[in-house]
């Protein structure tokens, strides 16, 4: 079995803005090709799960994820950084679906694609939702950073809250 790093994207990998599509407007995190590269160095297998409200909210389509997507997967792939699978929600939250995160078919998804050891495996997200979506997964280890959405430090369940995707390195040894 292999052992992962599920990773929400705006927040984790770029920086937050509201309903980002262009490319223009991506920018990563510091310090999230170094961390990145570093956990796959571990062997771990990274994946991307995302919340993608505003396809279903009418901002942008499917056509611009995707653009956006194969963009960031080839500033990935020239780092020597290979994420292994993508899974979105393109869905408005009022659509009430099973993939938008805290919900878990994006994670299900993913297993049935790849034979994941759950317990040796990490989720690094910014939202409560993405710490809920890990443990009703059954992911047993989680990281919350501080660079998306506020969240109350007091109230997370993360097994570990960092400021940064840098940070990381500092909690998954091997």
């Amino acid at each position: 079995m292999d052992k992962a790093i599920f990773l929400d994207r705006d927040g984790v990998i770029n920086k937050e803005k509201h309903y980002l599509y262009k490319i223009e407007d991506f920018e990563f995190i510091d310090g999230v090709f170094d961390s990145l590269k570093y956990c796959q160095d571990l062997g771990y297998k990274l994946f991307i799960i995302t919340n993608q409200s505003g396809i279903g909210r009418g901002y942008y389509t499917n056509d611009d994820f995707d653009i956006l997507t194969s963009w960031m997967l080839d500033k990935f792939a020239k780092n020597s950084i290979t994420i292994s699978q993508v899974e979105c929600c393109p869905h408005a939250p009022s659509e009430k679906c099973r993939c938008r995160k805290p919900d878990t078919l994006m994670v299900e998804n993913i297993l049935q694609n790849f034979d994941i050891d759950l317990e040796q495996s990490y989720l690094v997200g910014d939202k409560d939702s993405d710490i809920l979506c890990a443990i009703s997964s059954g992911i047993k280890n989680t990281i919350q950073v501080k660079t998306g959405h506020k969240f109350d430090l007091e109230q997370s369940k993360a097994t570990y809250v960092v400021d940064s995707i840098k940070d990381i390195k500092n909690i998954i040894k091997e």
